[in-house]
């Protein structure tokens, strides 16, 4: 009990990890009372409200500290044990369970997911405006994490549009042969998330928290909400026009969206990542393969028949839940995590053992990803203008 105390302490802790400087990728050193200088001028000239960072070493946490509040107009602080919303980074943690599931026969990343069902995927009603596409036979786990359904990310808002409206009663749709391209897609986790929730007659938030969450010791992480989370430490969003994002509290898990987490919890999860643990070394290898190079010319809109050949030198591809890169330094995966008020990234460089991670409850927050990232790490070949990250000071012109 005593040790349990004592660690829930130190999460609630609003402090840096006692090392007074931390590793750049060409080696070069910056300080902890550096960084902070950074985080206050970035947060300050772009209005982010809250923030919690994790820079790891080695592949070990260095640095783990909260900045601003989980509340402005309440002006509560924010600190290392603070429930933020996850946003999309949900599909980087299901992309590991779903290994975790392969490792355990459960599913098999290659096989055609209708195959596990007793109906055909478009008898099922979420899924039944595919009656008359049949390509829905083709679709594996293995494209669903990679994002090649073709399916929509949202089915609700037209995927070749850049700000698309609306449209309650947007059919789902295949837009082009599974298994071809690139094309960021929720709907697709929603596939998968499906079945296995029908194979294994358990949600992904039950199968998450006894084959990840738990043996992780992320207390404080769901893709639900837990009761034992309680209310008192939880972060609200805040939008630029000063109105208050409040997540809702939700009962249903989302595989590509739902998740909640803290920014102490989520460095647990990449310092497993990072130091290749809970996974065999295969698993790995399928977990950041290269299992679709990517010519879009942007990220969103997710489907568009524009391309280009500037992220060639990068090799920038996605692989199973994370997207990937090659910098002089080496392979790095990344994911972002965009909700609304709700902004975060995550890049870890698996080569030099050096990650960042940043969770932002600011709509602004995402502006300021590109100047902290270089800060902590160095010059980076991180695709922002692909990414859609525009610069604060940009943003003002």
């Amino acid at each position: 009990m005593r040790y349990r105390i004592m660690a829930l302490l130190l999460l609630a802790c609003n402090c840096a990890w006692a090392q007074a400087t931390l590793k750049k990728l060409d080696g070069s050193v910056i300080s902890t009372a550096g960084i902070d200088e950074a985080v206050n001028r970035l947060m300050q000239n772009a209005g982010v409200q809250g923030l919690g960072l994790a820079v790891l070493n080695n592949n070990k946490p260095v640095f783990v500290k909260a900045y601003g509040f989980k509340n402005k107009p309440a002006q509560a602080p924010m600190d290392t044990a603070t429930i933020v919303y996850g946003a999309s980074l949900s599909k980087a943690v299901f992309g590991y369970l779903v290994m975790k599931l392969a490792e355990q026969k459960v599913i098999d990343l290659d096989k055609p997911l209708h195959q596990y069902l007793g109906k055909p995927i478009s008898a099922y009603a979420y899924f039944a405006d595919l009656d008359k596409d049949e390509r829905w036979k083709r679709i594996t786990a293995r494209m669903c994490l990679s994002h090649t359904t073709g399916l929509a990310n949202v089915r609700w808002f037209d995927p070749t549009q850049a700000k698309p409206a609306y449209d309650s009663l947007a059919p789902l749709k295949i837009y082009f042969t599974p298994g071809t391209k690139y094309a960021y897609s929720g709907e697709g986790f929603k596939l998968l998330q499906f079945v296995i929730e029908e194979i294994t007659h358990k949600n992904i938030d039950a199968l998450a928290t006894e084959l990840v969450f738990r043996p992780l010791h992320m207390n404080r992480t769901g893709y639900i909400w837990h009761d034992d989370f309680g209310d008192s430490n939880v972060a609200v969003g805040h939008f630029d026009n000063g109105d208050i994002d409040i997540k809702r509290k939700r009962s249903k898990p989302v595989a590509g969206g739902s998740l909640v987490t803290t920014i102490a919890d989520y460095t647990r999860f990449t310092e497993q990542v990072m130091q290749q643990k809970g996974l065999s070394k295969k698993s790995y290898r399928e977990l950041f393969g290269a299992q679709i190079a990517i010519h879009s010319k942007t990220q969103f809109p997710p489907i568009t028949q524009e391309t280009t050949t500037a992220n060639d030198a990068i090799r920038l591809s996605y692989g199973l839940g994370w997207g990937v890169l090659h910098c002089p330094y080496g392979k790095a995966v990344f994911k972002e995590g965009n909700g609304e008020s709700w902004r975060n990234y995550n890049i870890d460089f698996i080569d030099k053992g050096i990650a960042i991670i940043i969770l932002a409850n600011s709509e602004s927050g995402e502006s300021i990803f590109q100047e902290l990232a270089e800060t902590l790490t160095g010059d980076t070949c991180i695709p922002w203008q692909w990414e859609g990250y525009i610069p604060y000071q940009d943003i003002k012109k």
